[in-house]
């Protein structure tokens, strides 16, 4: 189709089904891209690439995301562009309203790590990984809108601290509570070795002298079987198992914008209770801890607070 209408076009085939050889990904990118100008020919790729690794594998259904970053890395490419089906925007507009969303025009990749962290996804978080490593500037781009610039995702970005995204998510708060902890080295590391060995995703933590809470993907069947190995390292131990909702204010320099305090005011003006909050150094995001049946409205008064009036 599109060398009916002008285009020099060519499909490259990295699936190779037929071909037993198994290289790794770099080798099988380089091979099937030899020979191709890209001043003059527009490359046509699939997603899955079959190498060593495997793809699917390691990445599972980023594996196409991964492809496309490797080889806007290995083509030194200006600009890697993504579409997506909808715009990478302050909150769900679901949620908070389609006239109260705000569109990001840019941001960074400490952004979009974050997240990937909390399960929103502008890219798979190894593709960022790759692209940022490399230099390669990434656009995120609404599929339905092609005359719209979309969000620029650059390694730094020079703009004024702001709270960008207001996101939030349920978890499971596995608290691990024993008076004979404090002092004691080693209880963090057999909590994190039984959450490792069960492949559950890790979102916060907090702990304090006798109490380690692990903020957690909520998969109550598995974390069962986490609760049992620390039970059987530490028999003494109160475990505690709970769903919460955590919502999380991400952007940058936020040190300076009293982002906990103008949270926890605005979660208070919706009665909603505040069960814990997050907030570290490294100042990308502010995490507040509340009732899952409250996840929503938490967003939506966390949004209210800290997004308006914003250029983002």
């Amino acid at each position: 189709m599109l060398n009916r209408r002008g285009v020099n076009a060519r499909v490259v085939d990295l699936s190779c089904w037929r071909d037993d050889s198994h290289p790794d990904l770099e080798t099988r990118l380089k091979d099937g891209l030899a020979g191709i100008d890209f001043g003059t020919e527009l490359p046509i790729v699939t997603g899955y690439a079959q190498c060593r690794e495997g793809l699917m594998r390691a990445y599972d259904r980023g594996s196409s995301e991964v492809t496309f970053a490797r080889i806007a890395a290995l083509t030194r490419a200006h600009e890697a562009i993504i579409h997506k089906e909808f715009h990478l925007s302050s909150a769900d507009s679901k949620i908070v309203g389609a006239d109260k969303v705000i569109k990001i025009d840019s941001t960074d990749y400490d952004v979009a790590d974050q997240l990937s962290h909390l399960g929103m996804e502008a890219i798979h978080p190894s593709a960022a990984k790759i692209l940022r490593q490399a230099g390669v500037t990434l656009r995120v781009a609404n599929a339905f809108e092609p005359d719209d610039g979309g969000t620029l995702i650059l390694s730094e970005v020079e703009a004024a601290p702001r709270v960008e995204i207001i996101t939030g998510l349920t978890v499971a708060a596995l608290e691990v509570h024993e008076p004979d902890m404090v002092g004691v080295k080693g209880y963090d590391a057999a909590i994190h070795d039984a959450l490792t060995r069960n492949d559950v995703w890790i979102i916060s933590k907090g702990s304090n002298a006798n109490t380690i809470t692990h903020y957690v993907d909520p998969q109550l069947k598995t974390l069962r079987r986490v609760e049992s190995a620390i039970e059987k390292t530490y028999p003494d131990a109160e475990i505690g198992i709970r769903k919460v909702a955590l919502i999380s204010a991400v952007g940058r320099g936020l040190l300076g914008l009293d982002v906990p305090a103008r949270g926890l005011k605005a979660l208070a003006a919706a009665g909603i209770e505040v069960l814990g909050i997050h907030a570290l150094a490294r100042a990308v995001d502010v995490q507040f801890l509340v009732p899952e049946d409250r996840l929503n409205d938490a967003i939506k008064a966390v949004h209210e607070a800290l997004i308006p009036d914003q250029d983002v």
